[in-house]
């Protein structure tokens, strides 16, 4: 039984890891980094409608990897 959920949590860790690092990548960037010293930088940047859904669905799969990590290192 353990062995069962143990390879589901770890199934699952996994799969979020991946989606985590696919929503963190499609945030748009937030400064303009080297850009900034010529003066093109926006100065004042608000994220709108899917950059904020984006940021929900990135922190709940960050509070989900850490719980199951946690989980599983409970486990052992």
């Amino acid at each position: 039984m353990w062995c069962e959920m143990k390879m589901f949590l770890m199934i699952l860790q996994i799969f979020s890891a991946v989606f985590l690092v696919i929503t963190v990548l499609m945030h748009s960037a937030k400064a303009e980094g080297m850009g900034g010293i010529g003066g093109t930088a926006r100065l004042f940047g608000t994220p709108k409608g899917l950059e904020q859904g984006l940021d929900k669905i990135t922190t709940g799969l960050a509070v989900s990897f850490i719980l199951i990590s946690l989980i599983l290192g409970i486990m052992k």
